[in-house]
């Protein structure tokens, strides 16, 4: 019998088996050998095994994101000033103001997803003239979910938007009376506006770049995340931008397990894109730490079924069931598992349509393959998604949304958006992820939350307790529902001997602490493949050692990631003194209705949509 690297004792591990908890675990060889009583895993030790005295901690498996941009998120990561869990605007503009002063030119100051308004205590977006006082020389570009961003005059300056700019395709420049840009830019019905804009901005360089997706897996691993499918993305050029993860990969840093999925960049290219890539890779391709998963979650453009609840549904183009079709077709020739954006059930439908006219043509038998989200779909797509092998992989993009949606379709409606219960009930594979960074947090508890209280990030009540989800359960989809989106549920998902030995000790028992501490909840000790990648608190001697933060400019290097009461040296700010005084002392106007009659302020007067 092989020693072990690492035993872990005394504690409370979920394993997610059929023995639902043990007290120790070993691992040898970067898999877990033994699980059970600490008699079970100490008879393992050797003279070389690290013992880890866990004094009762809880212990789950390593945290699998279904649906996460981790590869551009890591490109990105140390250029971006992270709102996600500050608790008010006014420490949101501190922050703000702080960062815009240690940027240098011709960088910008990047607020890209991860929070809402309704996080804040005063329940309100920032108005463009706090955003222009805050931050007065430095551009400034902050995303919103996926219907807008604000620019600061010195951004709208950089990208050169001026009176004479054409508003672009499925996209608004907002502008004043005059007809000049206010720095408000609106998807209108589609995000590319966004993201083309915050493509302008000035990159990192390749060293940069490495350093910013290490920090980035570090993050992850310190919320407990040891496992990502990656879901592409918008400006994720396969192969050019998956230079640095696998750099990453061949130097053995990675502290995260990626699968990635390839994501087209090119409307009207689309199937070229993927004739030319199923002859350049294979899904498998890889190894456990770094694997190609498959097509999407952009197949063709014509099926961009983005939500924006504060807009109604787009209808999708009639042209979408040939493109589809082609390239779905290619991929069941070639056995390429595949995922699909898909928000509302008319969309969903629609694609179900294409899907079984290809299965008829070229059976998938077997073929995975799943849609992304599904918030809105029906129990007759939920059927027909069973009757051909699918999956769904959902994220809680309502925890951020949730009142954009009551208040466009109703509270009714809202409760089964989407209907995780009968997804289950029915037998359909799901998974659970985040959909970060550009739209909600990465933060793996405020997803677990959302499934198990049903509420969004700003208290909200959603769900009525028949589709909110009990805690073991949620955390399965997090763990084995997501492995089956990579087709690794045999050696993922579950601390059972021959499993990966991936795991994260917890901060506080997640199943017994009370509802509305889940999302505070991180790991102490994270371990990916019996190593440990993270480390704090009392098991703070375990950790790797820390990594610089490169450019030494960056928001990481001052706040660090998400941000949890406390944990950073910002938690306690407060407006008094930061120079903004006149803009955020005066007093908050009553929370309103966020749809049609919700005001937006721009400095001068206000806009209604």
């Amino acid at each position: 019998m092989s020693t072990a690297e690492l035993i872990l004792h005394n504690g409370k591990i979920t394993t997610n088996d059929a023995a639902s908890e043990a007290a120790a675990v070993a691992i040898a060889g970067g898999r877990v050998a033994a699980v059970g009583t600490d008699g079970d895993a100490l008879e393992l030790r050797g003279p070389a095994t690290t013992v880890i005295d866990l004094a009762g901690r809880r212990v789950v498996p390593g945290l699998n994101d279904s649906h996460l941009h981790l590869i551009r998120g890591g490109l990105n990561y140390n250029l971006e000033l992270r709102w996600d869990g500050v608790p008010s605007l006014a420490d949101a503009l501190r922050m703000l103001m702080e960062q815009a002063k240690r940027t240098p030119p011709p960088q910008w100051v990047r607020v890209v997803g991860g929070w809402s308004e309704f996080q804040f205590a005063e329940r309100r977006m920032p108005t463009l003239a706090e955003v222009n006082a805050a931050a007065p020389e430095t551009p400034v570009f902050i995303l919103h979910l996926y219907d807008r961003a604000i620019l600061n005059a010195a951004a709208l300056r950089a990208v050169g938007y001026t009176k004479d700019t054409p508003d672009p395709p499925g996209g608004e420049i907002q502008r004043d009376k005059q007809g000049n840009p206010t720095g408000i830019l609106i998807a209108r019905p589609n995000a590319m506006i966004l993201y083309a804009t915050l493509a302008q901005g000035p990159k990192l360089p390749p060293a940069d770049q490495l350093n910013s997706s290490r920090h980035f897996m570090r993050e992850l691993n310190r919320l407990g995340v040891t496992s990502a499918i990656d879901a592409g993305g918008g400006y994720q050029n396969y192969p050019d931008d998956y230079a640095i993860v696998e750099d990453l990969h061949r130097r053995g840093e990675m502290t995260v397990r990626v699968a990635y999925n390839l994501f087209t960049q090119r409307p009207k290219g689309e199937l070229e894109d993927f004739a030319k890539w199923v002859e350049m890779t294979k899904p498998g391709a890889g190894s456990d730490y770094y694997r190609m998963n498959g097509a999407g979650e952009m197949l063709v453009f014509s099926a961009a079924d983005f939500e924006d609840f504060l807009e109604p549904r787009p209808d999708l183009a009639p042209e979408l069931e040939g493109e589809l079709h082609r390239v779905v077709k290619l991929l069941a020739e070639h056995r390429w598992p595949f995922r699909l954006h898909a928000t509302y059930d008319e969309s969903i439908a629609r694609f179900l349509d294409v899907f079984e006219a290809v299965d008829r043509e070229v059976p998938f038998d077997g073929l995975r393959w799943f849609f992304d989200h599904a918030e809105t779909v029906t129990e007759r797509n939920l059927e027909r998604i069973r009757a051909l092998g699918g999956g769904i992989a959902v994220q809680h993009r309502m925890a951020f949304q949730g009142e954009y949606f009551v208040d466009r379709y109703g509270a009714d409606a809202a409760g089964r958006t989407p209907p995780l219960a009968k997804m289950l009930a029915m037998g359909i594979p799901v998974g659970a992820g985040t959909d970060a960074t550009r739209v909600a947090s990465y933060n793996p508890w405020v997803s677990l939350s959302w499934m198990v209280t049903g509420k969004t990030v700003g208290g909200l009540a959603l769900y009525p307790e028949a589709n909110r989800l009990d805690r073991a359960t949620a955390l399965r989809l997090y763990t084995q529902g997501s492995a089956w989106m990579s087709g690794e549920e045999a050696g993922k998902g579950a601390l059972s001997v021959g499993q990966l030995g991936d795991l994260a000790v917890l901060s506080a028992d997640y199943f017994r602490v009370p509802d509305e501490e889940i999302r505070a909840i991180e790991s102490v000790l994270t371990v990916v493949g019996g190593k440990v990648v993270h480390g704090s608190g009392p098991f703070a001697s375990h950790a790797p050692p820390a990594l610089p933060v490169s450019p030494d400019w960056s928001p990481v290097a001052a706040y660090g990631g998400y941000h949890a009461g406390g944990a950073h040296h910002h938690s306690s700010l407060c407006a008094q003194g930061s120079g903004l005084g006149g803009l955020l002392d005066r007093p908050l106007a009553p929370a309103r209705s966020p749809g049609k009659d919700r005001l937006w302020g721009t400095g001068c007067a206000c806009w209604a949509f």
